[in-house]
């Protein structure tokens, strides 16, 4: 385990909960959004340029469209937004109760198609789901999930990876023409001293992997093997995302809930690990 030199995203504020970075090539800044604090938060990388949305709940994912909106998942469904005028429409409600639920992670696939899922706000029972968003209606893709998180795609879009973090487990399943999933098998499980939170895939299809209380990133091989663990000074790192011009910084969101959880938590982590991702695909308008 190696505990790299890194950054720190240079904004006004850290975060309560903070979670799912996402890099907007075609502004040249990065999204994410902090679920406790309810804003959709955006910064190019050196800090320079910085705002927020507030949000009416809290949100659990934003993503920006093929016409430049953002999308996100509050508590009791989709909404967008126009940046400029920071005002929330509702796209799509849930029909679950957002006093037991809320919308937590999601991401768009390599054709712009919307993932997210549901999770229990207990995170005691297995109540929630993961969805697509497609023509004003949602498909239910996976079932009996406590808490929905991380998800992402092989370079080749065959492959799609998956988290149920109190189940300590990844999932990755294969991936259709239609974008549809099937096949589910385990890809990694975790220890009792941590679980599995949002992840990314890199340009080699390695997966990397936020350990909530584990204080460290782990980056995995295709096959499922640890290939590098990357510590941190945050007992919650949440999520992470290649950024950058040459989508070769790793971001890592974090979550500043207890005392404990270090004198950085809630800061935005930016690192050289030597790799390049991915690119994010905006939600194709046509789609929704």
């Amino acid at each position: 385990m190696t505990a790299p030199a890194f950054e720190l995203l240079d904004v006004a504020s850290r975060d309560h909960l903070g979670e799912g970075p996402w890099w907007d090539a075609a502004r040249a800044e990065l999204l994410w959004v902090d679920i406790l604090g309810r804003r959709v938060r955006r910064a190019t990388l050196d800090g320079a340029e910085a705002a927020e949305i507030a949000t009416p709940s809290e949100v659990g994912f934003a993503v920006r469209d093929t016409e430049g909106r953002v999308i996100a998942g509050l508590s009791d469904g989709l909404a967008v937004c126009d940046p400029e005028v920071a005002e929330w429409t509702h796209i799509w409600r849930g029909e679950h109760d957002a006093a037991l639920l809320r919308i937590n992670d999601g991401k768009t696939d390599h054709d712009g198609r919307l993932w997210f899922g549901t999770m229990h706000r207990a995170e005691t029972e297995a109540a929630g789901s993961l969805y697509s968003y497609g023509a004003g209606a949602v498909t239910t893709r996976v079932e009996a999930v406590t808490t929905s998180n991380g998800l992402g795609w092989s370079p080749d879009g065959t492959l799609f990876y998956y988290t149920d973090s109190p189940a300590r487990t990844i999932w990755v399943f294969d991936v259709a023409a239609d974008g549809g999933i099937s096949n589910r098998r385990v890809f990694a499980t975790d220890p009792e001293d941590y679980v599995p939170d949002g992840l990314t895939v890199d340009a080699s299809g390695c997966i990397w992997a936020a350990k909530w209380q584990g204080s460290r990133v782990v980056r995995y091989s295709p096959t499922g093997q640890i290939d590098r663990v990357l510590e941190l000074p945050v007992a919650r790192p949440t999520s992470v995302a290649f950024a950058g011009a040459g989508l070769d910084t790793l971001v890592i969101t974090s979550a500043r809930m207890e005392e404990g959880d270090g004198e950085l938590a809630g800061s935005v982590f930016l690192l050289d690990v030597g790799v390049t991702g991915l690119a994010e695909r905006p939600a194709d308008v046509a789609l929704l």
